[in-house]
């Protein structure tokens, strides 16, 4: 769904200094996550609330989702806005500030202390995101392109900051008990607003960028993009007040029907764009980033099974679990596979040839990494992660074990070719 950045754009590319720190993190994160998976697989025949689940889901939600997302969006975002990120310090302080805190919240909830490291973990996090949300902010107000994509951006980061600083909230509701429930009770909020108001806002707001801009499309329809922006905003907005409001209600499903409409519309949109494309043939590079919206066919078949799960706030304890799997190991990760090589080798290969264009021929963006890899870490991908929801619809541990290595291996192939991209010398054909 993501594409890499326009060839000889008028903005200005942020420097790689801040940006590949970014993927880099992201993909040691994803590493380590696997392997909290298999140390964590007993977890999955249990209560969702454990320890080791909440040290899993932040790692991948923040080591993994969002620090690739914060780093490609530093190259996005001056395309979207045409105008050049404000401040390259903000940029540099959110992610040290974001890699220092996430361990630290991951390790507060894998040993379950509320105490200082995932409070000093949330903190940190928190800091890091209002150093992101406020580059954005300035950025786009110096931008005279006032664009629906960057719109998008700016509320979906507006909706991470709240979700950051809710989850803050509940860690220390922990201690302090100043909530007139449980942390345990406010999660489906926690959980939404970063799942459909950070992560699906941005998808949608980039992706309906990129796809016709890659694709050389003619279709362009602003007004059907922001009522698409209006429901999922509409939705999430009237699923939180329902949520502390008017609880264990068929209420819920109007949320429900905003969000589920909000993404049809975004389907008629893609298509248009496919249909009215200039270009009839699809290069490789685009095909790799087509091959993530296959690779989310399987999540997305079970989360249309598990609709009803949605914004419920009693749903079954293993639902949950293989729902929140989906989530993170499904649809999220499908996505990043396949944007990763779309987006890191171009930033690559501009630092290395871009004062070599003419002296002779160059490799390609997409050949800067093994296809062959990226083949076997699709195969392994796919496989694992149908076999772990298997296994964890039937609770077998055996199973969620063999599934969980196989998602190592997935890991380590995605982090070779990350690091063969990074480490790339320049070699003129």
């Amino acid at each position: 769904m993501f594409g890499a950045f326009p060839s000889g754009s008028v903005v200005k590319n942020t420097t790689h200094k801040v940006v590949v720190p970014f993927y880099l993190y992201a993909s040691l994160s994803f590493l380590v996550s696997t392997v909290l998976l298999l140390l964590s697989t007993e977890a999955f025949t249990q209560h969702y609330f454990h320890p080791h689940i909440l040290a899993l889901t932040h790692g991948m939600a923040l080591g993994w989702g969002t620090m690739i997302i914060l780093g490609a969006s530093h190259q996005l975002v001056p395309v979207l806005i045409e105008k050049s990120l404000h401040s390259v310090k903000l940029a540099h302080a959110s992610f040290w500030l974001a890699a220092i805190g996430i361990p630290l919240l991951v390790y507060g909830f894998f040993v379950f202390n509320m105490g200082w490291p995932a409070k000093w973990g949330g903190r940190f996090v928190l800091l890091s995101v209002i150093c992101y949300f406020i580059n954005l902010c300035i950025s786009i107000s110096k931008s005279k392109s006032k664009n629906v994509h960057a719109y998008f951006v700016l509320a979906a980061t507006a909706w991470l900051l709240l979700t950051v600083f809710y989850g803050l909230s509940l860690v220390y509701n922990f201690t302090y008990n100043f909530m007139p429930k449980s942390s345990v009770a406010y999660l489906p909020i926690h959980a939404h607003t970063g799942v459909i108001g950070w992560f699906l806002l941005l998808i949608v707001g980039v992706g309906s960028r990129l796809i016709p801009l890659f694709l050389i499309s003619k279709y362009k329809n602003d007004r059907l993009l922001w009522i698409i922006f209006f429901l999922i905003n509409a939705g999430l907005i009237s699923f939180v007040l329902i949520f502390l409001f008017a609880p264990g209600n068929s209420l819920f499903m109007l949320p429900v029907i905003a969000v589920l409409l909000g993404l049809m519309l975004f389907a008629v949109y893609c298509y248009k764009c496919y249909k009215h494309r200039i270009r009839k043939q699809v290069d490789e590079q685009v095909k790799i980033s087509l091959l993530s919206v296959l690779m989310m066919l399987i999540p997305l078949i079970f989360l249309v099974s598990i609709t009803g799960l949605l914004f419920s706030n009693d749903i079954n304890g293993r639902m949950a679990l293989i729902y929140g799997f989906i989530i993170f190991f499904g649809w999220i990760t499908a996505i990043i596979l396949g944007m990763t090589f779309k987006t890191l080798p171009f930033i690559i290969w501009n630092k290395v040839y871009h004062d070599k264009a003419g002296l002779g021929k160059t490799p390609n963006p997409k050949d800067l990494f093994k296809s062959k890899i990226f083949s076997l870490m699709v195969v392994t991908y796919l496989g694992g992660f149908v076999l772990f929801i298997t296994a964890a619809t039937l609770s077998n541990v055996l199973l969620l074990n063999i599934a969980a290595i196989i998602l190592i291996v997935t890991a380590v192939l995605y982090n070779m070719n990350v690091f063969t991209v990074v480490n790339h010398k320049a070699k003129m054909l």
